[in-house]
């Protein structure tokens, strides 16, 4: 009974500071926003499919919107789910609580070489069984990061954003459970137009012992995202490919949101996973699940 209350407990201050951080971040959402809104009721051409079409801004605006935005805010979605494997038994052990917090801490102002941003970065991504005997926590899984921003500007237009990092993830536990790497991340995101983004991310490092076949086999070197969100973010749809182990094979993931209110940063969240590698503890499994909850998103894009 008390890991019970104890476990809960933990899920409620963790739902707490995820609408704490949702709300520091909401004031640039909107700045972006106002941006795009004023630059297509000004504009002539519509958005298409067919062409790129750039938010209008010069480098000086751009670094002077990261330099107002609170130092400390969200890195990538912050979230908790909960749902139901696919093409499996649904019972009380199969099913399962998912949830994510992540965040940055802004360390410099715009005055690194190329005109770049230093952030330190912490997301945790944790499986709960809350349906089983005891409610355990079956892995929580940690990743903080030292990340260089650099927001990618021609002829005045934003075009996209580069991060390079340094990463480690670990499952924080000993002997044979015990599961780790820290290793280099190089990601570039390109904005085609105010709805359409795409992102490509690379990674090598070093591998713990007891998963010395995590890149090769099951989380492969590398993941290419596509998203989508509606005008006036209505609602975001994001593709996540991850190709693995043999040419063919992928770990594929898909997400759907739906804004709960127009002026709130909170949305009704789906999410699809399927493949290997999802949580430390358990790479070598195959999971399929469904799952449905509440969504806080970053500032700007999508960030995986």
């Amino acid at each position: 009974m008390c890991n019970i209350i104890k476990n809960r407990l933990c899920i409620l201050f963790s739902l707490l500071f995820i609408f704490t951080v949702s709300h520091n971040s909401l004031a640039q959402i909107k700045e972006i926003e106002e941006m795009w809104k004023n630059q297509v009721e000004s504009d002539t051409s519509k958005i298409t499919l067919k062409k790129p079409v750039y938010l209008k801004i010069s480098e000086n605006e751009v670094l002077n919107l990261f330099n107002r935005q609170p130092s400390f805010g969200m890195y990538r979605d912050n979230y908790i789910i909960t749902g139901i494997p696919i093409g499996k038994e649904i019972n009380r052990f199969t099913t399962d609580v998912k949830f994510q917090i992540s965040i940055q801490q802004r360390l410099t102002k715009s005055v690194l070489p190329l005109k770049s941003f230093l952030m330190l970065t912490y997301t945790q991504k944790s499986f709960w069984d809350l349906y089983a005997d005891s409610a355990p926590f079956t892995d929580n899984n940690y990743n903080p990061g030292l990340t260089l921003v650099k927001p990618i500007i021609s002829k005045e237009k934003l075009r996209g954003m580069a991060l390079f990092a340094l990463e480690h993830e670990s499952n924080g536990k000993d002997s044979t459970d015990s599961r780790s790497t820290n290793y280099f991340v190089l990601t570039g995101i390109y904005f085609f137009n105010e709805s359409i983004s795409v992102q490509g991310k690379l990674w090598a490092g070093w591998l713990g012992n007891e998963n010395k076949d995590l890149y090769s086999k099951y989380r492969g070197y590398g993941l290419f995202v596509l998203n989508y969100r509606s005008i006036k973010d209505k609602f975001w749809i994001s593709a996540v490919i991850n190709p693995r182990g043999k040419i063919g094979n992928f770990n594929t993931q898909l997400e759907l949101n739906f804004k709960l209110h127009p002026k709130e940063n909170q949305y009704f969240f789906i999410q699809w996973y399927n493949g290997y590698g999802e949580s430390m503890i358990k790479y070598k499994q195959y999971t399929s699940m469904l799952r449905i909850g509440i969504c806080m998103k970053p500032p700007l894009r999508n960030l995986y």
